[in-house]
């Protein structure tokens, strides 16, 4: 469990140690950022802490465009202390999802997909499901920022079905088309996300 106010503290001072250890939602605004976000703090009263960058999606969260959230490596939090949970991970990693469902992952497991979910929600904090979709958006993120790809390539390599599906996962997520994104640059971005706290 997370303590508010050790995190309370840790984002105030913008402390580097806590980076990836848990996020920062921001109620007003609905974005969910790092603990090391250079925007300007939002007032303690509007905010509640996630371990993971799923968890913070599944309660309706969308990630920072200055600190990018979705992008940090998996923190031990991800790996939780469950071998099962790990495993899961690094399948899902390699795209165990993106064709496949939750039932057949659970079987590779050797375990029922019910207690898949619960220790995912347990290790977590969010279902296989939506851990599969925030690694296959932070991968399509990472190739928006680093590769000239064609979006329906984009699509492809970071495991989604079709564009169009990428385009609305991305859209609901971000708030603007793929597209919109790849064409800002960095200082644009951050202007944006200066905006948005």
């Amino acid at each position: 469990m997370l303590d508010f106010n050790i995190c309370n503290k840790a984002r105030l001072e913008r402390d580097a140690s806590f980076d990836g250890k848990f996020f920062t939602a921001v109620k007003t605004t609905k974005i969910y950022c790092r603990p090391v976000c250079p925007v300007r703090q939002p007032l303690t009263k509007n905010i509640s802490f996630y371990e993971t960058a799923p968890a913070a999606e599944q309660a309706g969260y969308r990630p920072c465009l200055r600190c990018r959230p979705e992008t940090v490596p998996f923190c031990p939090a991800w790996n939780g202390t469950k071998t099962t949970v790990e495993r899961a991970l690094k399948m899902i990693e390699q795209g165990a999802l993106d064709n496949g469902s939750v039932e057949n992952l659970a079987d590779r497991l050797g375990i029922g997909p019910r207690h898949l979910s619960r220790l995912f929600n347990k290790h977590i904090g969010a279902s296989p499901t939506q851990t599969a979709k925030t690694m296959r958006i932070r991968k399509a993120k990472q190739l928006l920022n680093t590769t000239q790809l064609s979006m329906a390539k984009i699509a492809e390599q970071s495991g989604f079905k079709s564009v169009r599906g990428f385009n609305k996962v991305f859209k609901n997520l971000y708030g603007r088309a793929p597209s919109q994104v790849k064409r800002l640059n960095p200082q644009r971005c951050a202007e944006l996300a200066g905006g948005q706290q």
